[in-house]
């Protein structure tokens, strides 16, 4: 709902729009709940420490990327960290470091929750894949992931704010032809979001980061992967029973 909200609200009259912002409260508690679930499984000081030298990693990585022309170099981590660790780390793992990054780079706004949701989906799926595959054939895999994977950010990341961006269509005020229209069919308004996102941001940003996801997986992916996985063998999440009443 944070991010489909312009495709389930119906707007009557007037231009306001309060859900993204409403929506915002809601993070720091699903952040906490995420947090909570992996310390009772068992998760040690070791694992809080790389996930905390992770997302400052992070963080310096995306200050020097800065997002010129879709260069982004804190997904691919998040992917390789993800396959490592499992879904629940690679999760928070996004929501932290994107919090992190913003603070370096001042791009603390209304839009920091969804873009830490979003990243911290691209983490989650990357421990989701299948764990058979080995040597190249898991590079490969994660290669296309991280490729697949940053065009459905960019894509979410429009979602939100496609109505905000370029303004709300009801009676009485036209906006433009790829603008949200107030009431109109879920079709419609699909087809607009759709031509809107393949013209801003597909081609160009999107492309960008998923390039840099790719070569960034298939360059330094197997050393990184190798570094992972010893950390891992060392600092490992166990899940505790509870004590019995």
């Amino acid at each position: 709902m944070m991010l489909g909200w312009p495709l389930l609200l119906e707007v009557e009259g007037g231009t306001r729009v309060d859900p993204p912002f409403l929506f915002i409260a809601l993070m720091p508690l699903l952040l906490v709940m995420v947090l909570a679930e992996m310390t009772e499984g068992g998760m040690d000081a070791r694992m809080l420490a790389i996930l905390g030298l992770l997302s400052a990693i992070n963080g310096v990585l995306r200050g020097l990327g800065a997002g010129v022309a879709g260069i982004e170099l804190i997904f691919f981590l998040m992917v390789l960290a993800g396959r490592v660790f499992g879904p629940a780390f690679g999760f928070v793992l996004g929501c932290t470091s994107l919090f992190v990054s913003a603070l370096f780079t001042a791009g603390v706004g209304p839009w920091l929750p969804f873009q830490m949701l979003v990243a911290g989906w691209v983490g989650m799926g990357a421990g989701l894949l299948p764990r058979r595959p080995r040597g190249r054939r898991e590079i490969a895999m994660l290669v296309v992931y991280g490729m697949v994977a940053a065009y459905a950010y960019g894509a979410l990341m429009n979602l939100w704010g496609w109505p905000l961006a370029l303004g709300i269509e009801v009676p009485g005020r036209e906006a433009t032809e790829l603008s949200y229209v107030a009431g109109a069919p879920l079709a419609e308004n699909l087809r607009r979001f759709v031509v809107y996102t393949l013209v801003t941001s597909t081609g160009g940003w999107d492309t960008g980061r998923a390039v840099t996801n790719g070569l960034a997986i298939a360059v330094v992916g197997p050393a990184v992967l190798s570094t992972l996985r010893r950390a891992a063998r060392r600092a490992t999440v166990v899940r505790v029973p509870a004590p019995t009443p």
